[in-house]
């Protein structure tokens, strides 16, 4: 069974169909760059032309950086403030036809769905945090392998900051923090998410999560197992197919 899946992140929009009974993309992502500004219009266009790359008719699930309750878009923190309150569901359903009907998703609640049926959280029943690593931080919580949607734990104050803004890789790369630096902090941050959570298992996902071998070791003094993501980057796309 083959279905569309749409990651739209702050940098990049990437898609690609869906083999749901492997877990993997059935074909090579195409990506385009997210417009800027990425107003809900020029996104919308831009998730259209991700589609119509593979002549694709049928339903399209979609991932989008902020909270999303009933295909409404509730927050932007990494994307243009217009996105509030937009039924973005409607409105890409409609720039896509009648034919590619949208359901629309947190972009790390559809990474966390594809982890934990195919990835690193396969099997684990009890409390499993994934996190995405990107621009900001991404957060998908299961308990009993179900999904507790919208957790935006990347926004927790840490040390008077928005953790996103110490922790995630864009902090490290704007900063030129080496991996030592970089890791103190999220080795912080995952300090405070267990005090809170006390999960059995992180998930640590994103493109970083390519270069897990730079920076885990040194992730001392969490008690939860700390794993890479198996899926990486395709991780959004296969979750929203999945939605």
């Amino acid at each position: 069974m083959k279905v569309f899946g749409v990651d739209i992140g702050g940098s990049g929009i990437k898609g690609a169909p869906v083999d749901l009974e492997r877990g993997e993309l059935a074909e090579p992502r195409h990506k385009v760059l997210t417009p800027q500004p990425a107003s809900p219009g020029a996104v919308a266009d831009s998730v259209r032309e991700v589609v119509a790359h593979f002549g694709w008719t049928g339903p399209v699930g979609a991932t989008f950086p902020g909270v999303i309750t009933d295909g409404f878009t509730r927050t932007a923190a990494n994307v243009d403030k217009g996105w509030i309150g937009t039924d973005a569901a409607q409105l890409l359903t409609g720039r896509l036809g009648g034919d590619c009907p949208v359901t629309l998703l947190n972009d790390a609640d559809a990474a966390g769905l594809a982890e934990m049926r195919y990835g690193a959280g396969h099997g684990h029943r009890g409390t499993v945090i994934v996190l995405t690593l990107g621009t900001g931080i991404g957060s998908a919580l299961f308990t009993g392998g179900r999904l507790v949607p919208n957790t935006e734990l990347g926004h927790l104050e840490l040390n008077g900051h928005d953790a996103e803004t110490r922790a995630a890789t864009h902090a490290k790369e704007t900063e030129g923090l080496s991996w030592s630096h970089w890791a103190r902090r999220l080795r912080t941050y995952l300090a405070h998410v267990e005090m809170l959570f006390s999960p059995e298992l992180f998930v640590i996902g994103g493109g970083v999560s390519r270069k897990a071998d730079k920076f885990l070791p040194l992730l001392d003094g969490i008690r939860a197992e700390i794993v890479p993501a198996r899926l990486r980057n395709d991780a959004g796309i296969v979750g929203a197919a999945m939605a």
